[in-house]
Parts: structure tokens; C-alpha cells; sequence
């Protein structure tokens, strides 16, 4: 991607890279809450809250290298007094440029992935109507990014991250940065995979 784009975050301005957050991997939905929108300035666009409600903890998201960021062109007080207001928590950054209308989401809501390469960027995959009104849940935001779930039982081309299957899930507030499975949490997956193999198996004879 050649074009640069800015942002302003809570903490100022943001570019595109920024909003990574250092992972490989973004999700960029596009929420209407700014003045001419119904609701303006109490509310957002009553789907778009929708889908902002639908929203799972970003902690499981981030432990798959994937960032989840909201866009609106709303200004940062009014975003802030916003997600306090409606109990919302994942990232939000206001649109300050032609983001939206290059990447088709100026006249509707809609959710664009990227990918990073280093300091190059990516679009992978773009979503909009009523494709993204089912997006929120983990698994939902994970398939739609070019890594996947990131897990053994993937087709996945040679090279892609893996790991065993259920062995990273982690309670939201225990995940670390390269932190290794939970000893205990592995254990019991185990067991619990060798009784369902076994349950099928049995079922076959």
C-alpha cells in the first residue's frame, strides 16, 4: 500500500501502521457515529451498535497477532464519552482522511483486514451490508484474516503459524506476550479430546 493514512486515537494522532499495535494482523470495521448520523450525539448508528455489542474480548483476538480497531469519524471526546456510556472497550479511532471512501466504507458500514509485512501493508479481505452484521465473536474476525485460526487442523500453506488445537485458549486477562500454554489448561484438553476420540471411535464399531 502506497498511500499513507492518519488517524486520531485517545492519544493523538495514529497512522495505519500504528493501529496494528505491533501484530501482523488488523480488522478495521467501520461504525457510523458522527454528526448527520441518527442518534448524533447519544448514539451511534443503531446497527453498527448492534455489531459493537456482538464484540468478544480483544485479548483472544490479540493472542492471535490479530488487532481489532472501530473507525468513525466522530471526534475522541465524543467516541470516549461514548464506549463509557455504552460499556464498549475495544480500540476506536477517528477517521481524519480518505480512509473510508478508499476502502469502501464512506457511505456504509463495512469491515477491511490487512496484513503486515514489516512496514508494508496489505488489504486481504473486505466485507460489507449485511456480511459483516454476523461479525463480533472470535472465530468469526479469525477466518476472515489471511493467517486464519492459526491452528494444526488448518490447511494452511507451509510456513503459516500453528499451534495445537485449544492449547492456547486462555482466560482473557492471563494471556502473555509469547507466554506458553497453561500446563494445567493443556492437560485437561488433552483428556478431553482422547474421551471424545474415543466416544466416536466406538460409535463407528
Amino acid at each position: 500500500m502506497s498511500k499513507t493514512y492518519s488517524f486520531e486515537g485517545p492519544g493523538g494522532k495514529v497512522s495505519l501502521l500504528d493501529l496494528f499495535q505491533g501484530r501482523r494482523q488488523l480488522i478495521v470495521y467501520r461504525a457510523f457515529f458522527e454528526p448527520g448520523v441518527f442518534g448524533w450525539p447519544d448514539h451511534a448508528c443503531r446497527g453498527c451498535s448492534m455489531v459493537a455489542d456482538q464484540v468478544a474480548h480483544v485479548a483472544h483476538l490479540n493472542a492471535r497477532d490479530t488487532t481489532l480497531v472501530f473507525a468513525s469519524r466522530a471526534p475522541q471526546a465524543a467516541i470516549i464519552r461514548l464506549k463509557k456510556h455504552m460499556g464498549w472497550t475495544m480500540p476506536w479511532v477517528t477517521v481524519t482522511d480518505s480512509f473510508d471512501a478508499d476502502f469502501g466504507v464512506d457511505e456504509w458500514h463495512g469491515t477491511n483486514v490487512f496484513y503486515r509485512d514489516g512496514d508494508r501493508i496489505f488489504r486481504t479481505y473486505f466485507v460489507k451490508s449485511r456480511g459483516d452484521e454476523q461479525m463480533g465473536g472470535t472465530w468469526n474476525y479469525l477466518d476472515i484474516t489471511p493467517l486464519g485460526r492459526q491452528e494444526v487442523w488448518e490447511d494452511s500453506p507451509k510456513g503459516y503459524p500453528q499451534t495445537p488445537t485449544y492449547k492456547w485458549w486462555n482466560w482473557h486477562d492471563s494471556y502473555t506476550d509469547g507466554g506458553a500454554p497453561d500446563k494445567k489448561w493443556v492437560e485437561i484438553s488433552d483428556a478431553g479430546e482422547k474421551a471424545f476420540r474415543q466416544e466416536a471411535a466406538e460409535g463407528r464399531d
